[in-house]
């Protein structure tokens, strides 16, 4: 079924069709994309404009090019290791996510057959800004995204922020000159080659070091006291582990040269922090010389109503792109200890990241097939979670949906330069874009041949709610277009090395 090279269609068009493909990242950039994408970011990611088709008179002129074609999916699904609670959706559907300015965006879209299954299907607006006339930046393709966990999946030590089958970065595109060129959303579809995946696995211990130096470069940290005795404590004073006293039970702050004094970290300001650090000032010595020697500040990533209910002296701060983010500053302090007093080690867990293959190889790969009927019938699916003209918000976009439907000839929208789109009848909104209409679908494999993708959303009998949507008739020029992608190598992103497991007993979360 793949061979060297994808086998020609029977009938091409009489000239190709001209093509555009760009590179989005280099294997050097793609870790670096992925680990920008945190859990708080992906939270806050925003259904992506250019949905809604402003309509006018008269119906899509639509018609195939050249006699039909096919290539078949890549096998079937198997049975696979990880633990993936939602069976009745094909896993190599998913989100696809970008970055636009400094906002972070989504869409739909799904893994497709082809030489090194590596390629991902979805809107030309989903990874060319018409606006600015460029590509969007920091495209990543999630299959398998549900309900908004990201955490969980099973199987293989995988515990992963990316979901059950990794992150998969975009390493080159192509598109129809049409849509880049002249915004023509008759070819509103882009097939994106992305690099292996990269897959989190369960959180290993590493040294303060380490986590401070992993912590600069983006990794998910944690920080997590747990209790030890008063013996243990001492043995960690004597080691120079990060240990406290618990000085919020009944314990009393002293100076540092009390004899019964202990020394502790205490959560500060950041202005008292600085103030500590001091500047070369006659103050700043000052503290320095009062004992404030200095702990690393510690910068955690939260979610958003972690971010909003946090009341505690941590400088709290949001991102340009989204991000929520907590930091926390210490210095010494010294403190003499009661009955009650309790003694922590802070440990810190780092979540190692693998490369996990090839994109098909763990989720499968639709067909694709073209220049098929009009009225062929369609299992669409997509992640909906925009609003209806009305403001009415049905969809979460944190659930794939699908439509079933019949296709017919598209309205035409002058807006969009539509005037050769097929449509169905489905009430998604804004977020689906991009989401794959599978001809032939099999509930068994779960896969089917695409023949077209979410491209725009039309409220047909006037009611200010979607009932229509439309995808690009999928056309030879449509088959060149998919093969220029279709044969192109992506292989590994560079996934840099992690301290080992064996960290002072290899704590786990």
């Amino acid at each position: 079924m793949i061979g060297a090279t994808l086998a020609a269609p029977a009938v091409a068009a009489e000239t190709a069709a001209p093509v555009k493909k760009k590179e989005l990242a280099t294997a050097g950039e793609a870790t670096k994309i992925a680990g920008t994408w945190t859990a708080s970011k992906l939270a806050s990611a925003k259904q992506y404009t250019g949905f809604e088709g402003t309509k006018s008179s008269g119906a899509a002129k639509v018609a195939a090019d050249g006699k039909p074609g096919t290539i078949p999916p890549i096998g079937q699904e198997k049975k696979s290791p990880v633990t993936y609670k939602n069976v009745n959706v094909p896993k190599s559907v998913g989100r696809v996510f970008f970055t636009v300015g400094d906002q972070a965006y989504y869409c739909s879209g799904a893994s497709i057959q082809s030489k090194y299954r590596n390629l991902v299907a979805t809107a030309g607006h989903c990874v060319y800004d018409t606006d600015a006339n460029q590509l969007v930046e920091n495209w990543v393709f999630i299959p398998a995204y549900y309900q908004g966990k990201t955490r969980g999946g099973a199987g293989e030590g995988l515990d992963s922020l990316y979901g059950p089958f990794g992150i998969y970065v975009g390493k080159s595109v192509a598109v129809h000159s049409d849509f880049d060129v002249f915004e023509d959303y008759d070819r509103d579809y882009a097939f994106v080659t992305v690099f292996n995946g990269l897959g989190q696995h369960k959180p290993v211990e590493v040294s303060p070091a380490d986590a401070k130096k992993y912590d600069e470069q983006g990794y998910d940290v944690t920080a997590v006291d747990r209790q030890i005795t008063k013996a243990e404590y001492e043995k960690c004073i004597r080691e120079g582990g990060p240990c406290s006293v618990d000085a919020k039970n009944d314990a009393v702050e002293v100076g540092p040269t009390h004899p019964d004094a202990k020394v502790t970290k205490k959560e500060v300001t950041k202005e008292v922090y600085t103030l500590a650090k001091g500047d070369g000032t006659t103050e700043g010595a000052l503290n320095r010389g009062n004992g404030y020697k200095l702990g690393s500040p510690e910068v955690k990533h939260v979610t958003q109503a972690e971010f909003d209910a946090y009341t505690g002296p941590g400088y709290k701060e949001k991102h340009a792109n989204g991000d929520y983010t907590i930091t926390h500053y210490y210095v010494q302090s010294w403190v003499k200890e009661s009955d009650a007093s309790k003694y922590y080690r802070t440990h810190y867990f780092i979540h190692p990241i693998s490369d996990v293959g090839a994109l098909g190889k763990n989720v499968g790969g639709h067909g694709f097939t073209w220049n098929q009927p009009i009225g062929t019938t369609y299992m669409a699916w997509g992640y909906p979670g925009g609003s209806h003209p009305d403001g009415n918000t049905p969809f979460t976009g944190n659930t794939p949906k699908w439509c079933y439907g019949k296709a017919a000839k598209a309205p035409v929208s002058a807006k969009y330069k539509a005037e050769e789109q097929i449509a169905i009848k489905c009430t998604m909104t804004a977020g689906a874009s991009g989401g794959p209409w599978l001809a032939k679908y099999s509930n068994g494999s779960r896969l089917g041949l695409l023949n077209g993708v979410f491209s725009l959303a039309y409220d047909a009998d006037g009611n200010k709610r979607y009932d229509t949507t439309t995808s690009p008739y999928f056309d030879s020029e449509t088959y060149d277009v998919y093969k220029a992608a279709a044969n192109l190598w992506s292989g590994s992103q560079i996934a840099p090395k992690v301290p080992g497991s064996n960290y002072d007993g290899a704590g786990r979360l």
